[in-house]
């Protein structure tokens, strides 16, 4: 009897030991062909005056060639103004519910629809838009070709 337990306790400590390591740890991936930043590793700017923050994933936004950066629009009626930009923008909603309203009349409590979760929405270049958030943050992931610059329009009442 005392043979037989000792037999499973040296069988058992070897492989509860390689099981605890194997739960650890991960994979090494090639960085030559793949390379990730997990959500703690991002960083996000600051909240601006219209209550938005991002984060550049891939590319700079500010010049030619593709871009995707995450867009958060903090809760509290925090919307941008009438704008356009000058090449179309693709944009996924991630987290929240996200409101868009077009054309130059600003009207975020009767203008806007409802872009919850999971919603794909695109933005045409040229063509004048607005956005934000409501009771809840939203978060989004836009991609499109640069530079994304944002022209103001004037409001209209």
């Amino acid at each position: 009897m005392k043979s037989t337990r000792r037999f499973w306790r040296y069988l058992l400590l070897p492989l509860s030991f390689a099981g605890m390591l194997s739960i650890s740890s991960a994979a090494e991936l090639n960085p030559a062909a793949v390379i990730y930043k997990l959500p703690d590793q991002i960083p996000w700017s600051p909240v601006n005056a219209a209550g938005a923050q991002v984060a550049v994933l891939v590319g700079d936004p500010s010049k030619p060639g593709f871009y995707a950066v995450y867009n958060k629009w903090t809760k509290g009626n925090h919307f941008s103004h009438p704008h356009f930009h000058p090449n179309d923008r693709y944009i996924v909603v991630l987290q929240g519910t996200w409101w868009v309203g077009s054309g130059t009349k600003f009207d975020p409590e009767h203008g806007t629809t409802p872009m919850p979760a999971g919603s794909f929405v695109t933005h045409f270049g040229k063509q004048v838009h607005w956005d934000g958030a409501k009771d809840e943050d939203a978060v989004l992931l836009i991609m499109g070709e640069g530079p994304a610059t944002a022209t103001e329009v004037t409001e209209t009442k």
